[in-house]
């Protein structure tokens, strides 16, 4: 079923390096008789492989701009194209196609879901990939939560765990299909600074092995520290977007 919604896309002509493209982008809100708009005329371009932090002050549109280039929400008007599909083209069915095989996320309030253990949350996406065996899947999902630190967590409901435990899991999620694409808002906001560096480490190591692209919304100036770009955000409006010094 996957490999029949590509024929709903429509690829623009762009580098074969850009992953994410913004173009305009306006995004409106309705809270009551007022409208708040979150994003004023975003442009921005994205490379494949890139490791890069948004910051800015709560309230400057972070979670907006990853909402949009995550297909979780839509924009009032501009375009936004992933890996060259124009996302406001495409119906739900496409949409849901998408984040299931290109997109990871890390949301701030996790959204693990409750009934489910730490193994059976993190298998969850790549049970409705539906592209691996039995038994890869569990290789696949073993190793990253060992990785992450809960190997002796795995039969564990979200509500036996901490707050930057539920964290781990919610990054593993993220990362056990090896997406195209991990977007992450606040990371590390609940984790302690070992494990915080912990988490940063194996997402630089995705990074340069699969050329996964990582997109942050950050507070935390480690992340900043180690990412390629810093784009900050004010008022819904790229401030700086800028790449860091090479480290030695």
């Amino acid at each position: 079923m996957a490999a029949n919604i590509w024929r709903h896309w429509k690829p623009r002509e762009s580098s074969m390096s850009d992953i994410v493209q913004l173009n305009n982008v306006v995004k409106e809100y309705a809270l009551g008789k007022t409208v708040v708009r979150a994003l004023r005329g975003v442009s921005l371009t994205l490379a494949r492989g890139e490791f890069i932090a948004v910051a800015g002050p709560s309230g400057s549109g972070k979670t907006t701009l990853l909402n949009l280039i995550g297909c979780v929400d839509k924009a009032t008007s501009g375009t936004v194209t992933l890996d060259g599909a124009e996302t406001n083209t495409l119906d739900d069915h496409a949409l849901t196609e998408l984040r299931l095989h290109k997109l990871g996320f890390v949301f701030q309030s996790f959204n693990l879901i409750q009934v489910l253990n730490v193994y059976q949350n993190v298998e969850f996406p790549i049970l409705l990939q539906g592209t691996s065996t039995g038994g890869e899947r569990h290789r696949m999902v073993e190793e990253i939560i060992d990785r992450v630190g809960l190997k002796e967590y795995l039969r564990h409901r979200p509500n036996e765990l901490s707050g930057g435990q539920r964290q781990r899991v919610a990054i593993a999620r993220a990362l056990v299909g090896k997406p195209m694409v991990v977007l992450a808002d606040e990371p590390t906001g609940n984790l302690d600074s070992k494990t915080g560096q912990s988490i940063i480490d194996l997402m630089k190591q995705m990074n340069r092995e699969e050329q996964t692209t990582f997109i942050f919304s950050t507070h935390d100036p480690r992340v900043m520290e180690q990412a390629q770009r810093v784009i900050e955000l004010v008022d819904g409006q790229i401030t700086a977007n800028g790449a860091q010094p090479a480290k030695a």
